[in-house]
């Protein structure tokens, strides 16, 4: 889910959202409600949590239909070259990014783009660092059909699920008999990415005045200067306000426009989506090339390598007119030490969240899946 065309001005082609779009309104009826126990934060969310806006009354947990989406997004098979799955590019214990600059799909083939961590998507309006795909359940299908990472047509996709008896009879069970069709697939794969939630950091537990929550000295200083400092752009405890923002990365943009490269307008040049800070310790490489390998790196970037430029955001100006924020080496520090304490380690090692335990029935056709 990392890369656009490699042609950075020009829009990406739109039927094939408009008809997943149409499909995806009128999918089969979900099997009776078994709740997961991951979907709870998506149905009454933590105290410091906004409500969510995947609605999930279209989908409602179910966890059966679960299962099947995590089997999905671990299966290398959907790949055209049948050694790429979503989880190669998105690690759970990574906070479901890759610790590589650049994401890796088919035959070696590097995209453009960072893998962006997987988590807390029920929050997300718009999906992709420049917002170019708008829908939970409609994301899965720009990393499927990207050349640059899984390269396999939806069609293609849907054929191997249906040639495969596992796969017919575990999607029977969730959504009735039929053909695995794309609002199927697509709300099976949501099942799973939409559960992704991270709620549980030591962060979390201290604003919400749980045990295990306490912060040092250096923490809360560090919080003060993040309030003061980051919070502009990296608001509220989802750790950012989903708006496109450039951060002073560069000049100019000739290799990747960013929201340029789906509104084609020339104010979006050099705009990419906020991330969240959540499990940020865990995410490296940052930004949406993967240039800084550390955090330290980043925070020296925002005191001294914002580059100035047209549409450079506003709050990366000091009052005097110079590009950046003013932090001290010290101020630096005390912010490495708060954002540590927005690591969650629950969701990155909840057993749920794995590969399943897999195993290969021996048979002359079809994807030969059994999940446990």
């Amino acid at each position: 889910m990392a890369t656009p065309t490699a042609q950075p001005w020009m829009r990406q082609p739109l039927g094939w959202l408009l008809l997943a779009a149409l499909a995806a309104v009128g999918g089969a009826a979900v099997a009776p409600w078994r709740q997961p126990v991951a979907a709870a934060a998506l149905l009454a969310p933590p105290a410091n949590f906004p409500a969510p806006v995947y609605e999930v009354a279209t989908n409602q947990p179910d966890e059966a239909a679960f299962e099947l989406g995590r089997a999905l997004f671990y299966d290398a098979r959907l790949s055209s070259d049948g050694r790429v799955s979503c989880g190669n590019c998105h690690q759970q214990a990574r906070a479901f990014t890759d610790g590589r600059a650049l994401a890796v799909g088919v035959a070696g083939r590097r995209s453009l783009r960072n893998s962006p961590a997987l988590q807390n998507l029920a929050w997300h309006r718009s999906f992709m660092a420049d917002g170019g795909v708008r829908g939970l359940a409609l994301q899965a299908l720009a990393p499927l059909t990207s050349a640059q990472e899984m390269n396999t047509p939806l069609a293609t996709a849907l054929a191997k699920l249906n040639a495969d008896p596992e796969y017919r009879r575990r999607f029977a069970a969730v959504y009735g008999p039929g053909a695995v069709d794309m609002p199927r697939f697509l709300r099976a794969l949501a099942q799973f990415t939409s559960a992704l939630t991270s709620t549980n950091s030591r962060y979390d537990k201290h604003v919400r005045y749980e045990p295990g929550g306490a912060l040092s000295a250096a923490e809360q200083r560090g919080r003060a200067l993040f309030q003061a400092k980051c919070s502009g752009c990296h608001a509220t405890d989802l750790f950012t306000d989903e708006s496109f923002r450039n951060n002073g990365l560069d000049a100019s943009f000739p290799v990747d426009s960013g929201r340029a490269h789906i509104t084609l307008l020339p104010a979006d040049a050099g705009r990419f989506r906020v991330p969240s800070l959540r499990n940020v310790a865990r995410t490296a490489p940052y930004m949406h090339d993967g240039r800084f390998a550390t955090l330290a790196q980043v925070l020296r970037h925002y005191a001294h390598g914002v580059r100035p430029s047209r549409t450079l955001d506003p709050l990366l100006r000091q009052p005097d007119g110079r590009p950046g924020l003013a932090l001290t080496e010290a101020q630096q520090q005390e912010l490495l030490a708060f954002l540590q304490t927005l690591t969650d380690t629950e969701f990155l090692t909840n057993p749920r969240f794995a590969p399943p335990v897999t195993r290969q029935e021996t048979k002359p056709h079809g994807i030969g899946l059994t999940a446990n």
